[in-house]
């Protein structure tokens, strides 16, 4: 629970939501490892991505994004099975290249398991290293989330890494309007719709997977076009090394 504030005080609504979320968890028994300042794992992560795996988008989707956490570990095995490109953020963003790609067929050649491929040590010591320019055109894309509404809201850890990513997608044409953005959460994750607000620069969820159900959220609000900088917080720039060379590059493209 040390570890609770990591990113707290950015939005004090938010802070508590989450920490009411993570102490459930941890005391309901279903949290798998620590819950608290993370994209918490959960008893059911592997089902709730075979809820999501039933929708006609993953089934047609031949490239995935996911982001690096362990509750998403399933989700990644069954996309590399599946024969899909997976594509996963470094955790963090804290190295010079900021992005994975997983080709199960090239993983099937080197003789590396899927099971091992999925997992953040595996899928940084044998995923591709590549830019954010270089993602392919994205036909489907999961977040991790601390806590969700059934309309479509969520608030992950507090970091921000997911909402800038999206962003940053959206801009590059790599997510379109047509990708769906989906979460795996534990049951007990869902809250009502008032304690997660949408802010302009969030983009709402399609679906969302349980261990229990899959939830179509029929979300048509507006999504963002791309980042405004103007909201990216000076400490993402010290973290994420190649935040202020993209930007500059995403300007350029703007002026273009």
């Amino acid at each position: 629970m040390s570890e609770a504030g990591r990113w707290a005080g950015r939005n004090p609504d938010k802070d508590l939501v989450r920490n009411d979320v993570w102490a459930a968890l941890e005391r309901d028994g279903v949290a798998v490892g620590p819950a608290w300042s993370m994209i918490p794992n959960f008893v059911g992560a592997d089902i709730a991505a075979w809820h999501l795996a039933q929708t006609p988008e993953w089934r047609a989707a031949r490239t995935i994004k996911t982001n690096p956490d362990a509750p998403q570990i399933p989700i990644r095995i069954r996309a590399l099975y599946e024969g899909k490109l997976v594509f996963a953020p470094v955790p963090y963003l804290t190295r010079e290249f900021p992005y994975l790609r997983l080709d199960p067929e090239r993983l099937r050649q080197r003789g590396v398991s899927f099971e091992l491929a999925a997992t953040a040590q595996g899928f940084m010591e044998h995923g591709e290293r590549i830019g954010f320019e270089e993602v392919a055109p994205l036909d489907f894309a999961v977040v991790g989330s601390v806590a969700v509404s059934r309309l479509g809201g969520r608030t992950g850890k507090g970091a921000g890494f997911a909402d800038l990513e999206t962003a940053i997608f959206r801009e590059l044409g790599i997510i379109s309007e047509a990708t769906p953005i989906a979460t795996t959460i534990h049951s007990s994750q869902l809250v009502d719709a008032t304690r997660v607000v949408l802010e302009s620069h969030d983009s709402p969820l399609d679906y969302v997977a349980t261990e229990t159900e899959l939830i179509r959220t029929g979300n048509r609000d507006r999504r963002p076009g791309g980042v405004d900088w103007d909201r990216v917080r000076p400490d993402q720039f010290d973290t994420i090394p190649f935040l202020a060379e993209l930007r500059e590059r995403l300007l350029a493209r703007r002026r273009g």
